[in-house]
């Protein structure tokens, strides 16, 4: 069984930076893909940045120069840093992360952290 852990919500003021991180612990073989999405109160959960096992990033255009997705495969964890916040930041984050385990492939979901970025 994959287990998620996150860390590194908060509350912070509009222009502020965080860092979130999220890993992974169980018998993996292999990671495919990881990611960072977000849902606000009364939206939708939605794509905020991903990285491939080769490095390659994906970044909603929301977020785009100010956030940064990283990973460390020795760990298994995935960090995402934010800066320049803004209010409508907001949400709680969740990280996903989809790979090869003992029982097959897999796409397992994080706790969710609260990020609040206040004006």
């Amino acid at each position: 069984q994959v287990r998620l852990v996150e860390s590194g919500g908060g509350l912070v003021q509009a222009g502020g930076s965080l860092r979130l991180s999220c890993a992974a612990s169980g018998i993996i073989f292999s990671i495919r893909a990881m990611g960072w999405y977000r849902q606000a109160p009364g939206k939708q959960r939605e794509l905020v940045a991903d990285i491939t096992s080769g490095g390659s990033t994906n970044y909603a255009d929301s977020v785009k120069g100010r956030f940064t997705i990283s990973r460390d495969n020795a760990k298994n964890t995935v960090y995402l840093q934010m800066n320049s916040l803004k209010p409508e930041d907001t949400a709680v984050y969740y990280c996903n992360v989809e790979g090869l385990a003992t029982r097959g492939w897999f796409g397992s979901w994080g706790q969710g952290t609260q990020v609040t970025v206040s004006s």
